[in-house]
């Protein structure tokens, strides 16, 4: 086991991450290449770029994003603790977009022949990791629903929603708030809007009083409405129904 911390602690929490064995998460802890701590705003993997390991966020967020050929940007994942943030890299040898740190962040990283090694002879670890990037997949679909078919305030809405119930399912939300450091110009990334359109939306949820954010801490004053706004539905992230995360009832889309 790390000296550091039990690395694997957030893998997989509310999600599967009983179905691991001792010995599973044992071969994980004790494989570990390295424990990295990387400042905010760094990108740690470019696209088209080969890459021999894969991470695991500990602490902080990070995101996936795309550019255009103006050099805007395009988040297309956040990744929260407990995430593989670059495992489908294995299979792929290389990824089609960059990897950041949002804030300051400390990751694990496992080389690809480590884990090659680990998972040949194991079927049951090898689904888990598997499972891992399927659920990365589904978020996908999910950030893909956001962006066409709702408006800006259920856009940020539902990627709110989300990055709550994310949150929860690692220890990670107090009440109703979070920890969320991003600016307002990352939001608009995520959700496909200007930074003067996030603005406009962040006020209008807050007048009508179903969610403040300010200086990197989210709070949710209305949850039932928030999510009803969002269309938010949190089937996609698969979580266990053992585990206990606010209540949410939407009606069909």
């Amino acid at each position: 086991m790390h000296k550091l911390q039990q690395v694997t602690e957030k893998f997989l929490r509310g999600r599967g991450h009983d179905r691991l064995t001792t010995e599973e998460i044992g071969l994980l802890e004790t494989t570990v290449d390295r424990i990295r701590d990387l400042p905010a705003r760094q990108i740690v993997v470019r696209a088209g770029q080969r890459v021999s390991e894969s991470s695991m966020l500990l602490n902080g967020f990070m995101c996936r994003y795309m550019d255009d050929r103006a050099g805007y940007r395009q988040l297309v994942a956040i990744q929260v603790p407990g995430d593989f943030v670059d495992l489908h890299a294995l299979p792929l040898e290389r990824l089609d977009h960059d990897v950041a740190t949002v804030g300051p962040v400390r990751i694990a990283t496992w080389t690809h022949e480590a884990l090659e090694q680990l998972i040949a002879p194991r079927p049951h670890l090898t689904r888990m990791l598997w499972f891992s990037t399927l659920l990365d997949a589904a978020i996908h679909r999910e950030w893909i629903f956001r962006l066409g078919r709702l408006d800006a305030d259920g856009r940020v809405a539902h990627f709110m929603c989300e990055m709550k119930t994310r949150l929860d399912m690692v220890g990670l939300v107090e009440g109703d708030r979070f920890a969320l450091p991003f600016k307002q110009a990352d939001l608009a990334e995520a959700c496909g809007l200007t930074v003067v359109h996030v603005n406009r939306v962040l006020r209008s949820l807050r007048e009508r009083e179903l969610l403040v954010f300010r200086s990197g801490i989210a709070t949710i004053v209305n949850w039932p409405k928030l999510v009803a706004l969002a269309e938010f539905d949190p089937s996609y992230l698969y979580i266990q129904p053992s585990t206990e995360l606010p209540a949410v009832s939407v009606g069909s889309r």
